[in-house]
């Protein structure tokens, strides 16, 4: 395993030095001939042989080299024309380069001043430079050098597909190797007692180095091998060294930019800086006063979290104000004319969502309620399961999830269940109202009530259970069960056995739980009480028939 990191490690510092000593080697190159200089080059096959900078009688410099260039393409492709055909012809007033007794090149005074070189010695150096371009061009558009040229363009190839999948077979290895170092060779980054980055952030953040680096290797070597085959080929060869010069360029674009721009940077990446520790540090404050460790008066531990949130936001919003001018192309009018259409934009199209924002922050601050709580809002009655700035979402008993704006929370009244329980201790009071004839005796009524509530479920015994005759009505008494409880969740299970003992406890009590307009003289009907509660001798009552005496005796 370390001999292949070895190897991972060489190719990928092998590939970055071709990266980085590229651009420095153009730079150089542009440096060195990219001096501005008041000549046209003479060019065969996409290369500069020589620079014409004079002109001759009526031919400017630049004609003289579009000529020059032209009538040696000419020369180079007839090839009756050998290489000792290429001479100097020396003249009183200037010299000429003649090929096959035809002229090609005039060098006057004027061309040997601006070269600074004696005529005839310029001559035969041009000399020379024509000769080696055309026996070059000649020698690479023959069939052997197109067969060796194949062949390179092959081993080449072959080439990059065996480094690539060196790369792709050592990537995994190594990224399963650095995460088997975790804890053991890559600890936490700590500041004193404070972790800031674990150790598995850590391996991640290396793993999508790897990763990164991977990438710009495989896209390094494709810049480098497109070139480098296209130079085998005289026809692709100018494609080649176009593309390669304008990588270079690119890059050293880039590079100009960032040293140019490097003190933005700068100012940049101390307010990002900033920026992050100043949140480190309000997230730190806020998370204590929200465990209770530290504590304002007035500032509930339920604000904590939003309150950060806030302040987070305002920080970030305030360093990007800062950042602003700083920013590569902000004062451009492309740039500001994008920031007004989008500021257009979000005034346009935000104004339920900055209204629902503000119903958020005022329903936080107002502690209306909190997750988990039981609320009633309108006719809709649940647990709160999610609040957030924009919307609150409340589940139901029957685990149907509703999403409420936050703008309408505010203009709709919202019982809360559970507030009181939660923060001052004060239980809540449930309570059911039950009807019975009067004929009942109320005293055994509160008595046999009081009894049902104890025998429920999550209510509480100390404050014990009461009940209030709320109404004294034609045929029958109201009778109201009050009785506390801790529990806000789950009230429709705890009213359900509520109701159930007050059935089994009349039932016991013999109290009949009837319609209100039932009469107590029932003349001869069976009671409606079960007849399991009911004793074993029980019997129906006859029919009580009373006579008339006084209609008797009148008839």
């Amino acid at each position: 395993m370390k001999k292949k990191l070895l190897i991972f490690i060489t190719l990928v510092i092998f590939t970055l030095g071709l990266i980085v000593i590229s651009p420095l080697a153009y730079s150089q190159t542009k440096g060195q001939s990219g001096d501005k200089i008041d000549g046209f080059p003479v060019v065969l096959n996409d290369s500069k042989l020589f620079i014409i900078q004079k002109g001759v009688g009526s031919f400017t410099a630049q004609e003289r080299a579009e000529t020059i260039s032209k009538r040696l393409e000419k020369i180079a492709q007839d090839s009756s024309i050998t290489i000792d055909k290429f001479t100097v012809e020396q003249q009183p007033d200037a010299t000429n380069i003649v090929v096959n007794n035809k002229v090609l090149l005039t060098i006057t005074q004027k061309d040997a001043r601006a070269a600074r070189e004696p005529e005839l010695e310029l001559a035969e150096h041009y000399l020379e430079i024509l000769k080696n371009a055309v026996e070059q061009y000649r020698k690479e558009r023959t069939p052997a050098y197109i067969i060796l040229a194949l062949v390179h363009s092959i081993i080449a190839t072959l080439l990059i597909v065996v480094v690539f999948w060196a790369i792709n077979l050592l990537s995994p290895r190594l990224q399963t190797l650095i995460n088997s170092w975790r804890e053991e060779h890559i600890p936490p980054l700590r500041f004193q007692n404070l972790e800031l980055i674990s150790a598995q952030k850590m391996t991640d953040i290396i793993i999508s180095f790897i990763k990164f680096i991977r990438s710009l290797i495989f896209l390094s070597l494709i810049f480098i091998y497109i070139p480098f085959v296209f130079s085998f080929f005289p026809l692709t060869r100018p494609f080649g060294q176009r593309f390669i010069s304008y990588f270079f360029r690119a890059i050293q674009l880039i590079v100009d930019s960032f040293i140019g721009y490097f003190p933005n940077v700068f100012i940049i990446a101390v307010v990002a800086i900033t920026t992050f520790y100043t949140n480190r540090f309000l997230n730190f404050i806020f998370d204590e006063i929200e465990r209770g460790n530290i504590s304002f008066p007035g500032f509930y531990q339920d604000w904590a979290r939003p309150t950060y949130n806030i302040l987070r936001f305002l920080v970030i919003a305030l360093a990007a104000v800062f950042v602003f001018p700083y920013l590569p192309g902000s004062n451009s009018p492309a740039f500001q004319g994008i920031s007004v259409f989008l500021g257009i934009l979000f005034s346009l199209g935000s104004t339920s969502a900055v209204a629902n924002t503000v119903g958020g922050i005022i329903l936080i601050y107002t502690r209306a309620f909190q997750i988990g709580d039981r609320v009633k809002i309108g006719e809709i009655i649940g647990d709160i399961e999610e609040k957030t700035l924009l919307v609150t979402r409340i589940r139901t008993p029957k685990n149907v999830l509703v999403t409420l704006p936050n703008s309408t929370l505010l203009s709709s009244n919202i019982i809360n269940f559970s507030a009181s329980a939660r923060e001052t201790k004060i239980p809540l009071v449930l309570n059911t109202t039950i009807t019975l004839g009067y004929d009942a005796p109320w005293r055994k009524v509160h008595e046999t009530l009081i009894q049902a509530a104890k025998a429920t479920k999550h209510i509480l015994e100390n404050p014990a259970p009461f009940v209030l005759q709320t109404a004294l009505n034609d045929f029958y008494v109201s009778y109201e069960l009050n009785a506390y409880t801790h529990t806000t969740r789950g009230l429709d299970q705890i009213y359900s056995e509520l109701h159930q003992n007050i059935q089994d406890k009349c039932n016991e009590a013999d109290i009949e739980i009837m319609s209100p307009q039932y009469t107590a003289l029932r003349d001869g009907n069976h009671t409606t009480i079960p007849a399991n509660y009911l004793p074993q001798d029980y019997t129906a009552p006859g029919f009580h028939i009373e006579s008339d005496n006084h209609s008797s005796k009148n008839s």
